[in-house]
Formats: C-alpha cells, sequence, structure tokens
C-alpha cells in the first residue's frame, strides 16, 4: 500500500516562502505521476503543479513563476517549493500519486499566509 505524508506547512508572511516535501513509501516512486493540490476553506479542492516520472512539469496559472515542483527519486520524495506567498495560497496542501491503478493521497499539511 501507498502511503504519503506530506511537512513542510506553517505560517508565513505574504512574499515569504516555504518548501513543503511528500515522503512516500510502500510502492515504486519512480514510476508515479506526482501531485501537488490544494484546498482553501469553502472551496474546493484545485490542482497546484505536477511532475511526470521523467521531471516535466506543469503549474497552475495562478502559481506560474513562483512555485516549483521537484522530485527525488533516490529519496522517494517530491517538492513543492513556494515563494512569494499571497494570502490567496492559504490552504491544505495535498499530494497525491498516480500510476496505473494508484490514486494515493496524503493528509495534507496547512499552509497559512498572513502578517
Amino acid at each position: 500500500q501507498v502511503q504519503l505524508v506530506e511537512s513542510g506547512g506553517g505560517l508565513v508572511q505574504p512574499g515569504g516562502s516555504l518548501r513543503l516535501s511528500c515522503a512516500t513509501s510502500g510502492g515504486i516512486f519512480s514510476m508515479y505521476y506526482m501531485r501537488w493540490h490544494r484546498q482553501a476553506p469553502g472551496k474546493q479542492r484545485q490542482l497546484v503543479a505536477g511532475i511526470s516520472r521523467e521531471g516535466t512539469t506543469h503549474y497552475s496559472d495562478s502559481v506560474k513563476g513562483r512555485f516549483t515542483i521537484s522530485r527525488d527519486n533516490a529519496k522517494n520524495t517530491v517538492f513543492l517549493q513556494m515563494t512569494s506567498l499571497k494570502p490567496e495560497d492559504a490552504a491544505v496542501y495535498y499530494c497525491n500519486a498516480a500510476g496505473v491503478h494508484l490514486d494515493a493521497w496524503g493528509q495534507g499539511t496547512l499552509v497559512t499566509v498572513s502578517s
């Protein structure tokens, strides 16, 4: 069974930075397409960024140029570097692993952006 554990969330001031991590276990990480999603209170979960097995990335328009997704296959971990954070980036951030017969989610890490 694939398990995902997010970390790195916290309180940051507008304009600040955070780096989220998602450690996986129980599967073959290098085979998965990895995504970060987020969900703010009262809003639907939205896709933030994704990275393929080969390292091809894509981003939502709202974070493009500010967030960077990366992966370390040797450490079975995917990262989300977030810079120039805005109050509207505040949400619970979830890691997602997708593969053949796989759609696994972590429990999320809370990001608060406030002065």
